[in-house]
């Protein structure tokens, strides 16, 4: 393929004189394709093929089009490929494979003239040491065991949305709990605070049926404890926090391949897949130090102390030894009844 370098060394050549073959030679150019670009007077790079209104071969969907067109007008889901299946079912030996993609660009070309509006989205900039983003991540589907036992569990995932730099924590409920534990341990472990942290519309964060940024009274103090001020997107709109989606999508990924490697998805206890994930998390953070070496110093500093992420009740041991604390009943020793 002759380049942009071939085509200056030859017009470097022909000024100072060297024969034109002996010029193409040393060029690394075919003698034709040199005299071409010395008529062109152009870089292969300043070539461009001229467009053109015609077709080369006859058009094999000339007759059907009509038909094709009347279904995708009335389903514009319609994809090429069942198309193409219907038309080889209803006219056997007239449509081969090859064809495919030929009713793909055509289908291609019909949906942009007049089919279903796209959802338009408008690319982020991001800046060092302003956004965070969080949201939890179902991981049952990895399959991960305790001694045989399935772990039904969640991962709270945290990220800079400027260096991508990610954490998280094993949690089991989309609890405010789980919400506060999980954003303090990365916000410690990151050793500083950014300006803004944004979520999706958790219970946990947003009171239900709550309109613009209304944040629960609980996660409010936590936000004001580390100086951070928060951002929830709206109702039904993922992808407004799509730096964090798309973390989640990636961090399982390699999560799966990490559990592969291993050759077991089984742990003989927490304290032994915890230690796991915080290896794979450091190793996906290995390639971004470099950007986050440029958030670091522009985070806030830390509080004196973190808060407590969970309630503090005071319950009577009843007749039967029991307690109940929100709804749910739990046994304690004999001995405590009447306390």
């Amino acid at each position: 393929m002759v380049t942009d370098l071939n085509v200056r060394k030859l017009r470097c050549l022909d000024r100072q004189g060297v024969s034109k073959e002996k010029a193409a030679a040393r060029a690394g150019i075919d003698p034709k394709t040199a005299r071409k670009y010395r008529q062109l007077g152009r870089l292969p790079s300043e070539v461009r093929l001229m467009d053109r209104d015609w077709r080369t071969k006859p058009d094999p969907f000339v007759a059907v089009w009509p038909q094709l067109e009347e279904l995708l007008g009335l389903n514009h889901g319609l994809e090429a490929k069942t198309l193409f299946a219907d038309l080889q079912r209803r006219f056997p030996g007239q449509f081969p494979d090859g064809q495919l993609r030929t009713l793909q660009r055509r289908v291609k070309q019909w949906r942009a003239l007049y089919g279903s509006a796209k959802e338009v989205f408008f690319g982020q900039v991001h800046y060092p040491g302003r956004l965070s983003a969080s949201d939890f991540t179902h991981c049952s589907s990895l399959r991960v065991t305790i001694q045989g036992v399935p772990l039904d569990h969640l991962i709270y995932h945290f990220v800079l949305t400027y260096s991508n730099w990610e954490t998280g924590s094993i949690c089991f409920a989309e609890s405010y709990e789980s919400l506060s534990e999980g954003l303090q341990n990365a916000l410690w472990e990151l050793g500083g605070v950014p300006q803004l942290h944004r979520t999706d519309r958790l219970t946990a964060a947003v009171p239900p049926g709550s309109q613009g940024a209304s944040f629960t009274e609980r996660y409010q103090g936590l936000l004001r404890h580390y100086g951070l001020r928060g951002q929830a997107i709206q109702a039904g709109k993922a992808n407004e926090n799509g730096d964090c989606e798309q973390s989640h999508r990636q961090f399982k990924r390699a999560l799966e391949q990490a559990l592969l490697l291993r050759g077991s998805r089984d742990f003989a206890s927490r304290g032994e897949y915890e230690p796991f994930l915080r290896r794979l998390f450091a190793q996906l953070n290995a390639g971004r130090q470099q950007r986050l070496a440029e958030e670091l110093p522009l985070l806030q500093p830390l509080p004196g102390r973190r808060l407590e992420s969970c309630k503090r009740r005071t319950v009577r041991v009843d007749k039967g030894s029991t307690i109940h604390v929100e709804s749910t009943v739990y046994s304690v020793s004999s001995r405590l009844i009447g306390e």
